[in-house]
């Protein structure tokens, strides 16, 4: 693929090849207060003690990891059996956890598939949702590949998951960029070798892909 004059002109930083993006909170809005929004209307100290204590983050992390649904669900009604039908809500509904695309993230991916790099994903995700996903959402098919946890048994941020990634694309950490809304995972990332940004917004984004001359400012 022949480059632009623009593409031409910057630099690339350490001649990287590769970006991967993480995708709940990067380019989805998943976030499961839009399903209990619903279900608990205006009594928000409630749905936050249930999304703590009963259908916890480290509860639904599990499933990422590989968990079956029904094994989870059966788990977390033996322990908070009062809540039997809230907990069945969050994979019975788990589609209405899904808030849409993050506009501008995903516009810079966009451009990004006109620039003379791979693009990969990595994500915390369950097997069992994940064709939800895919269904909804077209721009994953722009993916070359996607490592999805929940299909590996492996989460992030297990230095394992990336690895595994790096491995199966032949792709090189030191000439990878790995994007991420979790701290914790870009600790991780940057453990393997990979040049690694914590996602905090698109713009930011712009900036500091620009920085790496893979991005027009």
């Amino acid at each position: 693929m022949a480059m632009t004059e623009a593409q031409q002109g910057r630099q690339r930083s350490a001649d990287i090849d590769t970006i991967i993006f993480d995708l709940g909170g990067v380019l989805i809005d998943w976030n499961p207060r839009h399903l209990y929004r619903k279900i608990f209307g205006a009594d928000h100290a409630a749905m936050e003690w249930f999304l703590a204590h009963v259908c916890s983050p480290e509860w639904n992390l599990r499933q990422d990891a590989g968990r079956p649904w029904p094994e989870a669900i059966a788990e977390a009604q033996a322990r908070h059996p009062e809540h039997a039908a809230l907990i069945r809500a969050y994979r019975e509904r788990w589609e209405e956890t899904l808030g849409g695309v993050i506009d501008d993230a995903v516009a810079l991916l966009a451009e990004l598939r006109s620039e003379p790099v791979r693009l990969l994903a990595l994500t915390n995700w369950s097997a069992e949702t994940f064709p939800i996903g895919r269904r909804r959402f077209p721009f994953l098919d722009w993916f070359e590949g996607i490592v999805v946890s929940g299909e590996e048994k492996l989460v992030k941020p297990d230095r394992a998951i990336y690895e595994l990634l790096l491995r199966r694309y032949a792709a090189v950490p030191e000439r990878a960029v790995f994007i991420d809304d979790s701290e914790a995972n870009v600790v991780g990332a940057r453990r393997v070798g990979l040049h690694a940004i914590r996602f905090r917004d698109a713009a930011t984004l712009r900036r500091e892909l620009s920085a790496l001359g893979l991005l027009a400012a």
